[in-house]
This record gives C-alpha cells, sequence and structure tokens, in this order.
C-alpha cells in the first residue's frame, strides 16, 4: 500500500473541505513517533493539534479503553448514565481553577463545547450578546464560525453568521496591539454597537491556537475578569487547545490567578478519544432547564475511561512540569538559529509546550513571510517530521509535541527541521 495512492482515493472519496496537510496514511504510533503505511516513520510535532498530550497509544489510555470495550459502547448518558462519566466530572470539576463549586456537561468536539458556553451564557443572563476577539479561533459550527475572528480558511463561503456577536483586538505586544488598545476598542463597542447590560459573555482562548499562539497577559485576564464582574458578563475561557497540562498547568488561566465563569476543554481530553466538556460555576451550569443540554455522544463511556485514564497519566508522570521541561527544550534550539537568522525569525514564543516560531522578512514585524512556514511545513512532512503552521498571517509554525516525548527525539525533529529550513532559505 502506498501513500500516493490512498491520497487519490480520498480525493476521490472525501469532499476537498476536509483536507490533509500531507499524504501522511498512518499504520501505527506510539508516543510521538509515527510509521506510515509504507513502513517509513516519523517524528509527531504536532499531537493531532494537541489531542494526544500523553502521546500515542499511551499504555494507561490503551488498558482502560480496551477494558471498557469489554464491558460496552454506548448507552446514552442521558438515558442509561454510567459511573466513569460522574467520575470524570467530579474530576474536571476539582481541577478547574477557584474555589467556585463547579459542575460540568459532556459534548463530543471543542466547537459543541464553545456553542454550549453561550447557550448557557445566554440562558444564566438573559443577555444575548457575545465578544470575541480577532484571531481567536473556536469552531467550525455556524455560531462558532461567527465567534472564530480569521476569515481564511474558516469563513470563506459559509456566511451569513448569528447576529449579536462583536470582535475586538487581542493584545498582541509583538504586533504592536497593547492592552489599553485592546481595552479601548472594548469600550469603543459598548459606546457604539452594544450596552454592556446586552452582553452575556466574553470568550477568550487563553493562549490563541490558530491565531498564532499569541498569550493574554495575566494582567489582561485579570481585567477582564473584573470588567465582567463589573457588568454582570460572564468571563468563558476557551481552552481546548491550551488544556491538560499543555501549557504548565493543567489549565492555563490558572496562571493568572483568576476564575472562569464557565471553561471549555477538549483535544487532550481524553488521549485521542472523541469527547469534550463545559465545566462552569454550578449556579450557572444549572441555568438551562433539563434536556436543554446534551447531546447522543457527549460523554461516550470508551472516551470518559480514557479521559480517566489521561488525568492518571498527568498526575503521575507530573506532565504539567514536564510541560515547561519540553518547552525550555525547544526554545534552546530555536533561540540558536535566531541567533544566525535574525532578519527571518521574527519571534520566539511559548506557553509551557505550545511553542511557536514566527518569520518575517528583513526582521521587520510588519512583512510577514507565510511562504516560508508553508514550504517548511511541506518539506519537512517529506523528510519525516510533522509539523503544523498557523497564525493570522500564515507566517508561524507551532510545535504541539507530546508532552511524554523524549529529550533525543526532540533533538532529532529539530535536526530535520533546522535541515529543511537552511535549504529553503
Amino acid at each position: 500500500m502506498k501513500n500516493a495512492d490512498l491520497q487519490k482515493r480520498k480525493e476521490s472519496a472525501i469532499a476537498r473541505g476536509q483536507g490533509n496537510m500531507a499524504p501522511l496514511y498512518v499504520d501505527r504510533a506510539i508516543n510521538a513517533e509515527i510509521w506510515d503505511v509504507e513502513g517509513k516513520r516519523h517524528i509527531d510535532f504536532g499531537a493531532g493539534i494537541a489531542v494526544v498530550n500523553t502521546g500515542h497509544n499511551h499504555p494507561k489510555v490503551k488498558a482502560a479503553v480496551l477494558a471498557q470495550v469489554e464491558r460496552f459502547t454506548h448507552t446514552c448518558v442521558m438515558v442509561s448514565p454510567y459511573e466513569s462519566a460522574v467520575a470524570l466530572a467530579e474530576k474536571l470539576n476539582a481541577a478547574a481553577p477557584g474555589n467556585t463549586p463547579k459542575k460540568s456537561i459532556f459534548v463530543t468536539t471543542g466547537a459543541e463545547a464553545v456553542e454550549n458556553c453561550v447557550k448557557i451564557a445566554r440562558a444564566y443572563t438573559g443577555r444575548p450578546g457575545i465578544i470575541a476577539f480577532n484571531g481567536g479561533f473556536h469552531g467550525r459550527t455556524n455560531m462558532t464560525m461567527g465567534l472564530t475572528g480569521k476569515v481564511n480558511p474558516y469563513k470563506i463561503g459559509f456566511g451569513p453568521f448569528p447576529s449579536d456577536i462583536f470582535h475586538v483586538p487581542f493584545p498582541n505586544e509583538y504586533l504592536g496591539i497593547t492592552e489599553e488598545q485592546a481595552l479601548a476598542d472594548l469600550q469603543m463597542r459598548f459606546t457604539c454597537d452594544i450596552e454592556p447590560s446586552r452582553v452575556a459573555a466574553i470568550i477568550i482562548e487563553p493562549v490563541q491556537g490558530e491565531g498564532g499562539f499569541y498569550q493574554a497577559s495575566a494582567s489582561f485576564l485579570q481585567k477582564l475578569r473584573k470588567l465582567c464582574d463589573d457588568h454582570g458578563m460572564l468571563l468563558i475561557l476557551d481552552e481546548i487547545q491550551s488544556g491538560f497540562a499543555r501549557t504548565g498547568t493543567m489549565f492555563c488561566h490558572e496562571q493568572a490567578g483568576i476564575e472562569a465563569d464557565l471553561m471549555t476543554a477538549a483535544k487532550g481530553i481524553a488521549g485521542g478519544l472523541p469527547l469534550a466538556a463545559v465545566v462552569g460555576k454550578a449556579d450557572i451550569m444549572d441555568a438551562p432547564i433539563p434536556g436543554g443540554l446534551g447531546g447522543t455522544y457527549g460523554g461516550s463511556p470508551v472516551g470518559c475511561a480514557a479521559g480517566l485514564a489521561v488525568f492518571e497519566a498527568i498526575e503521575e508522570e507530573k506532565l504539567c512540569d514536564r510541560a515547561v521541561e519540553v518547552g525550555a527544550h525547544f526554545v534552546k534550539h530555536l533561540k540558536e538559529m535566531e541567533a544566525q537568522y535574525p532578519q527571518i525569525i521574527g519571534d520566539i514564543r511559548n506557553a509551557g509546550a505550545m511553542i511557536a516560531v514566527e518569520f518575517v522578512h528583513d526582521g521587520d514585524v510588519n512583512k510577514p513571510y507565510p511562504e516560508l512556514a508553508k514550504k517548511l511545513s511541506a518539506k519537512a512532512g517529506e523528510n519525516g517530521l510533522v509539523l503544523l503552521s498557523c497564525g493570522i498571517r500564515g507566517n508561524v509554525i507551532r510545535f504541539l509535541p507530546a508532552l511524554t516525548i523524549e529529550m533525543d527525539i526532540i533533538d532529532e525533529g529539530m535536526e530535520i527541521f533546522k535541515r529543511c529550513f537552511k535549504e529553503l532559505v
């Protein structure tokens, strides 16, 4: 079986909108390594877009899934529930930052989690408005596309989007957008578009994922928390990509010392099984009437079993600390490259093991270099390295390795990265 043959079949059978980065068809995977159908080994610096934080085929996750499949695979948590869903909700409630009592619901995807946050916020406040940020990514449903602050490729041809959604700039020191400017623009929305008394919630990623791994500072998140408190609005933290030890704490906004009213969780929650959740303050979560929330596959017993195993692995293997070590190891490699290529490497940033390098021309922040990011991710794929690009300007390479990745595998992957980079520039 050949990758190229499978790619031809895929292009014939699957709509082009669900594209794939490279014709790499997986046969098996373990931790941070993948073998394709031709037997070629690849180092994985993407982890399924921050999904397998515990690595491919983690022994605990695998054992939990197999044990659950032996017992049953589905009954619907809203019809005939099971203990694993209750236990995982208890784990999530305890792990969510803040001392307020929490409750959770389970859904299937991150977009569903975001959409349910909007439903819950509107039910609790009785208000329609939602404020989101430029560059944010919240999903591909109609509502979450409306919230997403990046047009290409997510919103092209899909409008119109829901009303009462308003976007403001995301504070970004590298791109010259200060916290004061972002807050001033937010106040201008209250002056020109919607009064605060009609805003149900503000939603923000503590680290923008698709937007380019720009991080909201602790002070900005604290100011948003106060603003929401002052006006009776809810603060929604979208932790879909930044959660589950990825940034050095279980959830990123813990580092800002704030408590979200509602929080989304997905991706790293279940070691590769399709599962997502909304976690929030108990009185807010209970605002919708019984039956108002849910979904047939939400809280799959197999997914919940995997989720409990992921919690065990994070705790026992100290993966929050490990994320910090992994991030520092990547940054060391990137700083060495920056010293050699200061006119091309415009910025290096990381929040734990969310690591990014941004490419520019002539050392100028206003001259993005998206062609290099695109060519580099493709060339790396040809040379056995899974690499993801992102950014509102398309000029960022992001590294999202498994938190369990071995340091020598990082070194090996970064040597491939450096070699491809040098050949292109």
